[in-house]
């Protein structure tokens, strides 16, 4: 057995952290696929795709590796909610979040020589009540514009989660329990404190 070839699908800080957490040693290849809902498409439906989409393109590029594909969204009424638009789409995200509970929806990809196998995480997130001004104070971080559902858990977005109910790491954008097993299902094995070895 050798390690394994390990490329993230993703440019996103957090997912490469989460990684290195674990001892996963990769590289970076961010794949552009069209991110929009299909009708009648599921969020869980919906993510899952998305997540498959990105292992994909990437994998038929480098066909030896074994390449990770992810997508989180946010849900609340049956609603996803994406990164924000601007600066008024980010506050009415976090008033529609504000003193109840939504679900965060994590699907992992994991292709490797023509075989992929996937799986979603779903978590429920409650959030405390959030005056207007802790809202515009918040969003004054910058932190809410790049993200699903304008918050970051792991930032200053700590603050105002109240509850979480399943995977943190599922919250940050990556379900690593979830992960590990995908790719053990392709054959990529995981030591604690070694590579990955397929």
């Amino acid at each position: 057995m050798t390690p394994a070839h390990i490329i993230l699908a993703s440019q996103s800080p957090r997912r490469r952290e989460l990684l290195t957490l674990i001892g996963i040693p990769h590289h970076v290849q961010p794949a552009d696929v069209d991110e929009s809902v299909l009708p009648g498409e599921s969020p869980a439906i919906h993510a899952e795709r998305l997540a498959r989409a990105k292992a994909g393109v990437v994998a038929a590029r480098e066909p030896d590796a074994v390449v990770i594909g992810a997508d989180t969204i946010v849900v609340v009424d049956g609603d996803i909610l994406g990164k924000p638009v601007d600066v008024p789409d980010a506050a009415r995200m976090l008033r529609r979040l504000s003193g109840r509970t939504h679900t965060v929806l994590t699907a992992v990809a994991v292709a490797r020589r023509g075989v992929m196998e996937s799986g979603v995480e779903a978590v429920d997130v409650t959030f405390r009540a959030l005056t207007d001004d802790q809202v515009a104070s918040y969003i004054a971080t910058g932190e809410p514009m790049d993200k699903a559902g304008a918050y970051g858990i792991q930032g200053y977005g700590a603050v105002i989660v109240e509850r979480i109910d399943g995977d943190y790491f599922a919250v940050m954008g990556l379900a690593i329990g979830r992960l590990v097993a995908l790719l053990g299902k392709v054959g990529v094995h995981y030591e604690f404190g070694a590579a990955p070895v397929a």
